[in-house]
């Protein structure tokens, strides 16, 4: 699980990848919402496969999240 204490002691370059990946989940969360929720796309697809495509954003990103969260110490 996620320790506070582990993340004061990397390195700033995992501590950049850390926050990288913590911006990536978000990214795919907020892409996923927004292609379900956004009626009027400039982008022509048919509701289901907008719905459809925002779920596996959604799932891409979770996945990823816990990944990350359960990652063994160095």
């Amino acid at each position: 699980m996620f320790n506070i204490k582990s993340f004061q002691q990397k390195s700033p370059q995992q501590r950049f990848l850390f926050i990288y990946s913590l911006v990536m989940f978000a990214l795919y969360l907020i892409l996923g919402f927004g292609l379900i929720l956004w009626k009027d796309m400039p982008i022509s697809l048919e509701t289901k496969y907008r719905v459809l495509l925002g779920l596996i954003l959604i799932v891409y990103g979770v996945i990823r999240f816990i990944r990350l969260i359960n990652q063994k110490e160095d």
